[in-house]
This record gives structure tokens, sequence and C-alpha cells, in this order.
């Protein structure tokens, strides 16, 4: 019974990857995420107001829990205040909702839990993963996120990656022109590829915290839940034995 029930669970976690890698044109790149790493959080947040919040909300959050949960200093906070907002109010867009429907043709979605419906290595391919495609709209396309109607907001820094194509044989004998991968930017962008990468994991992070801010206080928390289970299992034992030690064993 117990192998069946693992060989089923194997299956489904198998059939779920095949799921989700199938029509990317490259594979998900793996990203380290850090919640501890509170600098990173805030670099990553910074980021996130300069890059992001032109356009998305993310209105679950406040920035004053973001404050908090990162202890920022009020010089470090007022840096990621943008003007006339304070501390309690949420964390929305600077573009109203009617202006954003006639550039994109849809209102941007909200970014609160993103990493949570998406995933961090899907966030941090998708924003690494813009190539030129002068058919488009904003003239890039995305590897993973094919058509997306959204510029590319880190081209200034990365360059704009050019497509690599294969010819796939058809069925009916006709071949077809796939995406199979991207090669570097001809223009190179304003920062070095290590520090781009480094700059998109931070944001990717921030954004990973920012779906389930209360992971943070939880991870605080969870040396001293251990130890109480510890201890108490500690004194459950010479409890028990101190139980057991009146009791007199049948004799075989």
């Amino acid at each position: 019974m117990i192998r069946a029930t693992f060989i089923i669970i194997a299956s489904m976690m198998l059939a779920t990857a095949a799921q989700a890698s199938e029509g990317y044109a490259i594979p998900l790149k793996l990203v380290s995420v850090d919640l501890s790493n509170k600098a990173a959080l805030y670099r990553g947040a910074l980021t996130f107001q300069a890059q992001c919040a032109t356009c998305h909300t993310a209105k679950y959050m406040r920035y004053g829990r973001v404050a908090s949960d990162l202890d920022l200093s009020s010089d470090q906070a007022k840096a990621l205040l943008p003007p006339k907002l304070k501390l309690g109010d949420e964390m929305v867009n600077f573009m109203p909702a009617d202006y954003a429907k006639q550039v994109f043709g849809i209102e941007p979605p909200d970014l609160s839990l993103i990493a949570r419906v998406r995933g961090a290595d899907w966030l941090y391919t998708y924003l690494t993963s813009f190539y030129a495609d002068p058919t488009k709209r904003w003239g890039v396309n995305n590897a993973i996120f094919p058509d997306v109607n959204m510029p590319d907001v880190f081209a200034a820094q990365q360059g704009v990656q050019e497509p690599v194509y294969t010819d796939l044989k058809m069925p009916d004998g006709s071949t077809e022109k796939r995406l199979s991968g991207l090669k570097p930017p001809v223009i190179a962008g304003s920062m070095p590829p290590a520090e781009f990468n480094t700059m998109v994991e931070d944001l990717v992070s921030y954004m990973v915290y920012m779906s389930e801010p209360a992971k943070i206080q939880r991870m605080a928390y969870g040396p001293y839940v251990l130890g109480f289970i510890l201890l108490f299992t500690v004194l459950m034992f010479f409890l028990k034995k101190e139980y057991w030690r009146d009791i007199k064993q049948p004799e075989s």
C-alpha cells in the first residue's frame, strides 16, 4: 500500500513538472531566495519601486509592514516611500487605471501574490528572458510568456537579447521556425551580466517575501519552537521514567 501511494505521488509530481515546462522555449532558471538576507530584500524593494510600481500595484502590502519586517532605518524607509504617501498606506501604483488600459490594452495585474502563483524560478526566468522581436508592439517578446503585452523594463540594464531559432519539421512535411534559445545582446546594457542577475535575484526575493510576509516571522520563531519541543521531549522522558519507576514488571 505504501509503495503504491509513493508511485502515485511520484507520478503526479512528474506530471505537474511536465505541465509546468510545457511550451517554454528555454528551461526555467533556478534562483536562490534567502529571506533572512534583509539587505537583499531591501535592494529588491527599491528595484520594485523604481521599475515595477509605476504600472503595477501591490495593494496587499503596506510600506510600514515592509519597513518593520526588514528592520529599516528612518532614512531607508523614506527612500522606499513615494512622495505624499505615509508608511501606513498601501503600495499602490502611480498610473491611473484608465490610462493603463489605453497604453497596454489591459490594467496591469497586482503583484502582491505573483510569486505564490508563478514561483520564484518562473519570475526570475521571465524577467531575464526578453528578446528582440520587431513584430511586437514594444519591440520585444518573452521566451516563457510569448506575446506578453509588456515592455522590457530592464532593457537599459541588460541590453536586448537576440533570439535563436531552429527549424522544426511539422507532420505535413513543412518546417516552422521555433525559438530555441537566447544569445547575448548585440549592444550591452549598462550593467555587467553578473550584476544584473543579482539585481533581478534581489527583486524576485523581495516579491517572494511580499507574497507571504509572515514567513519571516515564522522563520524567527522556528528556533524557539524547536527548542521548546526538545525541552518538552526531555521532560516527558524523565516523567515517564518517574511514573514507571515504582511499577513492577510482570515476571516471565
